[in-house]
Formats: structure tokens, sequence, C-alpha cells
């Protein structure tokens, strides 16, 4: 008898991390924003190794909350964190993250574990069956916060975090070339914390059981604080935002780690910002109804949300949501997004460009001179 060279395939293994689930459309790690209606939108989560790129509102409220979002749900889930900011104090914003909302129902009553070991009088030959548990992680897939109440320092000390703040770029001795002092020390910083950490996935000596992943979060890049210029240097083009950006992406690749930026897309040219869409992996721009007239067909929000990029990881296509028609509400105590829906039409006249034509009668009969359906 001839033996073959067929194998049976087996079942890949799936990978175990506190925080992340795969992707039901591509088999990708995710993990999740902070904000649950925004993982439905994008595909269930954010992808691990990708750049999470937000295009801030003109004040920028809503684009910093969100980021608190991403931090607080790193808190919550055991994910390490680093934090850099050139605007702001990030332990300022480690201080200001929102209180998560804690809905452990706590342990089960008496009378319902007496009823569970009671045999079945009905339906006795499924009483020998294995129970399985619908959860079997202890750390669910994302939470929901209350905005009213900040988060425990405790709590937000208990895992591993680091920041980077604007005295720490202005002290930089780094000497490159082709990018900007401040960028090129934040590339730095990254690459030695996922080295540090062992996120990267070209580690031999790390086990699987105990992956961790990395959240980065940077605060608005780009700023003037970080001493760009909307992509110009005199009268030369400066590439110092869109290297940083690319470099950023292939450190990502081979690292358990997910980036979200925050830039103020305002002011840089629209064609220098469409450069930088196309080195993230998904683009989400605010767009603050805050300062301007607005419509009143959207009384019930407070802005749009403009989806520009999603990734296409292990597949052809993108995930696409239902409708590309968004809009956010904030809240006292949580921050949503939903689909924008209009207001009914109930005025009584119709508003149509013009009206049914209507015919004239005329009489009928194979003779009939008039302009009638029925003439022959």
């Amino acid at each position: 008898m001839t033996s073959t060279s067929f194998q049976k395939k087996s079942k890949a293994k799936i990978l175990q991390i506190p925080g992340a689930k795969p992707s039901l459309y591509n088999n990708q790690l995710l993990i999740s924003t902070g904000i649950p209606s925004l993982d439905s939108i994008i595909g269930g989560g954010v992808a691990v190794g990708t750049v999470f790129l937000l295009e801030e509102d003109a004040y920028g409220n809503y684009g910093r909350l969100m980021l608190k979002y991403f931090c607080s749900e790193a808190v919550m889930t055991g994910h390490s964190l680093h934090l850099t900011s050139a605007d702001r104090d990030p332990q300022q914003i480690l201080k200001e993250l929102p209180a998560p909302i804690i809905d452990d129902p706590g342990p089960p009553p008496e009378d319902a574990t007496n009823q569970s070991d009671e045999h079945m009088k009905i339906a006795w030959r499924y009483q020998h069956l294995p129970k399985y548990q619908s959860n079997p992680t202890s750390i669910k897939f994302g939470h929901y916060y209350d905005l009213t109440k900040t988060m425990d320092p405790e709590l937000t000390n208990s895992i591993d975090h680091s920041t980077i703040s604007e005295a720490d770029l202005c002290t930089c001795s780094s000497s490159s070339i082709s990018m900007n002092e401040k960028y090129a020390l934040l590339l730095e910083k990254i690459k030695q914390k996922i080295d540090d950490g062992k996120f990267s996935t070209t580690t031999q000596h790390a086990q699987h059981d105990k992956r961790n992943i990395l959240r980065i979060g940077i605060h608005s890049l780009g700023s003037p604080q970080w001493g760009e210029n909307g992509g110009m240097k005199g009268e030369n083009f400066d590439f110092s935002l869109s290297r940083f950006l690319y470099g950023c992406r292939a450190l990502l690749r081979s690292a358990f780690a997910v980036m979200m930026i925050t830039v103020q897309s305002h002011l840089f040219h629209p064609a220098f910002v469409g450069r930088l869409r196309k080195l993230c992996d998904t683009v989400i721009q605010l767009e603050s109804f805050a300062g301007s007239e607005k419509n009143p067909a959207c009384k019930e929000y407070h802005g749009l949300l403009k989806i520009h990029q999603l990734p296409r990881l292990n597949s052809l296509l993108c995930h696409m949501p239902d409708t590309l028609d968004l809009g956010f509400k904030l809240r006292r105590k949580k921050f949503t997004i939903e689909k924008l829906h209009l207001p009914p039409e109930l005025s009584e006249t119709a508003s149509r460009p013009q009206e049914d034509p209507v015919y004239k009668k005329s009489p009928a009969g194979c003779g009939s001179t008039g302009k009638s359906k029925i003439d022959f």
C-alpha cells in the first residue's frame, strides 16, 4: 500500500489575549476603541498592528474625548499604555479618564444554586450533558463609562503606562536628517517600548499565553508645538510627518500594538491631508457643529462623523457599514455614535418638482380626434 503526502489540515490555534477577539470577517485580532457604537461601525473594533487616524474637530474637544475612551479601555483590559502629547500634559489627561460603569451582578443567590443541584424530573436525559459558558473570558470586550466621574488613580496606576510630554520632546538629542527631531525621538521611544515590553511578533522567548497588547495614543500630532508647518519648510516641502507615519506603520505591522493618533487636519492643506490618510489604516473625521449654524434637521446631534478609510486586512475588500451618514451625541454621561436619521416630512403640500400631467376628457371611440390614451 503506497503512502500519500495528504495530511489533515489542523485548525489554527486562536491567540487568547484579554480584551481582544478575532474578527468575524477576516480573523484579524481586534481590540475595542472604548466606544461600543464606534466598534460596530468600523467592523467590530480596531485591528491589532494598525494605525487609527482621528481628525479632530475645530476645537479639539471631541477628539480628545475619544482618545480618553481609548486610554480608559486600556486600563479596564490591562493593556499597556504609551501616551504622548505636546499640547497638554499627558499626566493630566490620565487624571481625566472617565470612570467605568461596573455592572457586576455579584454572586448568585442561594436559591439559584439549590435549584441547579436538583435533578431534572421531566427532561432527565439532559442532566448529564456538559455545561458551557457563554462568556469564557473574565474580561469582556468593550466597556461603558460615566463622563460625570473620573477614574480612580489607583486603577490607572495598576497597568503598565508611560507618558511623553513637551518637555521630553524639547530635550531630544536625536540627529535625524530625514525627519523632524521630535518625530524622530518619538519614533525611537515607540520602538524601544515595543522591544522592552516584548510586544514584537518576532520575539522568540515570549510565551503565547503571556502576550499583551500595547496601546499607543498621540494627542494633536502635527500641531505647531511639534514644529510642524503644514508640510512646508520654508519654500520646500517637509516630509517629516509623512515619514513618521510610515515608520509607525512599519513598526506596528510586526507588533501586538495599536496606535490612535489625533490630528488637527483643518490646519493643513487638503492635498497634504490626503497624503496622511494614505499612510494610515483607519481614518475618521469629526465635524462638530460648535461655532457654526446648525441644520435644523440635525438638532439632536452635536456633529457629524465621516469615515474616509477602513483597513483591508487579509481580504480584498474592507468592511462597509450599513450607512455612511453618521452623527455623534455628547450626553451628560456618555458619548454615542448613531445613524443620522432625518425628521419625517409632515408638510401638507408635497414638495415635487412638477405635478403629474392631467389628461383632458375626450369622447371615446375609434373616430375620436382627441388626445386620449385609448385612441387607435
